[in-house]
């Protein structure tokens, strides 16, 4: 009798849909099996891009090699040939010309390091240049601004820091950013800029992980390093290999784990650049089918996860980064659009039904399924996280439970409830009913990643949840002194909804570069319609550094607010244990380990001694959102135990009340540290 998977012992509701679970099960195992039938192992499969591109050897003699069946000639050429295509630097046809593979050895002296150079393929009916497909380092020219491969073979190999290093991210708390906006002045930031002026800031602020997009070279800088033209290429417009390596090891040295945001989901359709037809055909690495190689709503090309040639070079992509790079996890991009033949696009998927409707893509599953295990079998500890909105269940569930294996999936319906919320009620409406379900509602064999606002919500044709706040007066009334009431609403509600975010987790929290203060300005990068312009396209940090300005007041609490559930171990594994919401209040009150979060979403009503349900002891405040420090009133005494009163009617259930202070508008964590009984001069 086979064994029944523990996502459908689990879930009760998906047994309907056991066949097409146990099927994209059993399918991931006989690709595995297929693939390392002769390698051994998925680690040992996917080493595609130590035979492919170029190499040296140990005697200095240099190696290259290519996929591209439908070539019929192909030849180096470059700073070394002056870029023609001369007979010594033609390739042949390895083996017994079958494979579609390329190779050519040559001299150690024929090309040397740092020279830029590219392959001249030949097809029947054209010919044309072309970066290689494993091409470790890409420039662009800066007058012509043409994209090259270029030789990248130093002397000296990096030396690393970090041979101990394991990310401890219990909680995973993550602070998404971008090397090249991350600057104060207005251009493209480096790694080394990164290193020195931003990242001593995310350690301060408590931050245990950094999340870096636009790593993999892509010719437009301002797709976010979505529409990647070189998958093994860091993207040289930041930096050397060796910065970007220092960064992550400086990373490292401070306890510091470092995703990358990894985008398999789809590629740039330049052909100069990138993959598309790179030996004269559109469906090298892509799909066949005209319909599903274009992507209809991103204007780019799908892999064909179906063949093991293109399976070898995502996985064998997955390992280099891993290994070449120390990255310590990834950010899948685009995961719903790769699970669906639709992409998921104009699908609401309100119900199981929608997943198993025969819209999945197979291929795709089976390949993030390989990755994951493949991941985790070359680094035990690497973090893996799925970018998706479906909802798929068992997407951040052990593959031995049936799941496709991410350590976490991306809670992307929280930010949409936060703006509909900012958007659409008042601030009377505010129902804690309905907060407390949208942060909790989730399966409860898979981890998420919580979050206000990504990079998403900060872009041009959006508002991030303080210019909603605030909006325009931003510019005008964050003076400290100046009590503007709309300042004042809006910085009190953009803490109460970190702290509520965060406090409600049940595996990460991430937040984007400079949201943590507040920043002003949405994000555009240089391009036509604004001149070129970098103004926005950059992070104003001495916002933050004034002290005139109130901006350093939201920073100081998301510091302080990072800093306590970074100190409680495995906080996101406490269970949520609701003790009071009451919508016509608007309070919410609810519990993890010895910790109490009250939150007053009222914008009017202040109380006194309100009552909510506790276990009975002492508590003391260890955090108040209405503290001066974080731009608040101080309406809030922190230095006050409290201290739980017998409630005849609660007794049974282990719980009493506890009275509390609650001024409108504010939010509060307290600590449970004793059982003594108040004395004749009861304080509360």
């Amino acid at each position: 009798m086979a064994k029944i998977l523990n996502i459908l012992k689990n879930d009760p509701w998906l047994e309907p849909y056991a066949p097409a679970i146990e099927g994209r099960h059993n399918d991931a195992v006989k690709k595995e099996r297929e693939l390392t039938a002769t390698a051994g192992s998925l680690v040992d499969f996917a080493n595609a891009h130590r035979y492919f591109g170029l190499h040296r050897g140990a005697g200095g003699t240099w190696t290259f090699r290519e996929w591209a069946p439908n070539a019929d000639a192909i030849y180096l050429i470059g700073d070394f040939s002056g870029w023609k295509a001369l007979p010594e630097y033609r390739l042949h046809r390895a083996g017994d010309g079958l494979t579609g593979v390329w190779e050519g050895t040559f001299p150690s002296d024929a090309m040397a390091d740092g020279q830029n150079y590219k392959m001249l393929v030949s097809w029947p009916g054209g010919s044309g240049e072309r970066i290689p497909a494993y091409a470790t380092r890409v420039v662009q020219d800066p007058e012509t601004h043409i994209f090259s491969a270029q030789i990248h073979a130093p002397a000296r190999a990096f030396r690393w820091h970090d041979a101990d290093f394991r990310p401890d991210v219990s909680p995973l708390l993550i602070y998404e950013c971008h090397i090249g906006m991350s600057g104060q002045e207005e251009g493209v930031a480096t790694y080394d800029d990164f290193r020195t002026k931003v990242l001593p800031r995310i350690a301060a602020d408590g931050y245990n992980a950094i999340q870096i997009m636009a790593i993999q070279e892509h010719p437009y800088y301002g797709s976010f390093g979505y529409h990647v033209s070189s998958f093994y290429a860091a993207s040289s417009r930041f930096g050397s290999p060796e910065a970007l390596k220092k960064l992550i090891d400086a990373a490292h040295t401070q306890g510091i784990a470092v995703i990358m945001d990894i985008v398999h989901s789809h590629a740039v359709k330049n052909e100069n650049e990138g993959l598309g037809r790179l030996d004269g055909t559109p469906n090298l690495y892509f799909c066949s089918d005209p319909s599903r190689r274009n992507h209809p709503a991103w204007d780019s090309l799908c892999f064909d996860y179906g063949r093991n040639e293109v399976l070898h070079f995502l996985l064998s992509n997955c390992k280099y980064w891993l290994e070449e790079y120390h990255f310590d996890g990834f950010r899948f991009d685009g995961v719903t659009s790769m699970l669906y033949y639709d992409h998921g696009l104009g699908k609401a998927f309100g119900g199981y039904a929608d997943y198993y409707d025969g819209g999945q893509d197979t291929d795709a599953i089976t390949y993030l399924t390989l990755a994951n295990k493949l991941i985790h079998a070359v680094k035990p500890h690497a973090i893996t996280i799925a970018e998706e909105m479906s909802g798929l269940p068992g997407l951040a569930a052990p593959f031995r439970d049936g799941g496709i294996g991410f350590d976490y999936r991306m809670a992307m319906g929280i930010p949409d409830y936060w703006i509909k919320m900012l958007k659409e009620k008042k601030d009377d409406d505010w129902h804690p009913t309905s907060i407390f379900w949208e942060l909790t509602n989730r399966r409860a064999d898979e981890k998420t990643i919580s979050y206000v606002e990504s990079h998403d919500q900060a872009l041009v044709g959006d508002k991030t949840v303080i210019f909603r706040l605030i909006d325009a007066k931003m510019y005008w009334h964050m003076m400290v002194g100046d009590n503007d009431p709309d300042v004042a609403r809006g910085m009190a509600l953009h803490k109460m909804i970190r702290l509520v975010t965060l406090a409600t987790i049940n595996g990460g929290y991430l937040n984007f570069m400079g949201n943590e203060f507040g920043h002003p300005e949405w994000i555009d990068f240089p391009r036509e319609g604004n001149g070129w312009s970098y103004k926005y396209a950059r992070r104003q940090w001495d916002l933050v550094d004034r002290q005139d300005l109130k901006y350093r007041f939201l920073n100081a609490f998301d510091n302080a607010m990072i800093h306590l559930v970074a100190g409680i171990h495995n906080f996101q594994a406490l269970p949520v244990r609701k003790l009071w919401e009451k919508d016509d209040d608007q309070i919410l009150a609810f519990m993890r380990g010895d910790y109490v979060f009250v939150f007053n979403f009222s914008p009017v009503k202040s109380f006194t001694d309100y009552g909510i349900l506790a276990p009975g002891g002492v508590y003391s405040v260890v955090l108040s959102s209405d503290d001066p420090a974080f731009g608040g009133f101080g309406n809030i005494d922190t230095g006050v135990e409290h201290f739980t009163v017998p409630d005849p009617l609660f007794e049974p259930a282990g719980v009493a009340r506890l009275p509390l202070y609650l001024p409108a508008r504010t939010a509060m964590v307290l600590r449970k540290h004793g059982t003594r009984r108040p004395s004749s001069k009861k304080r509360l």
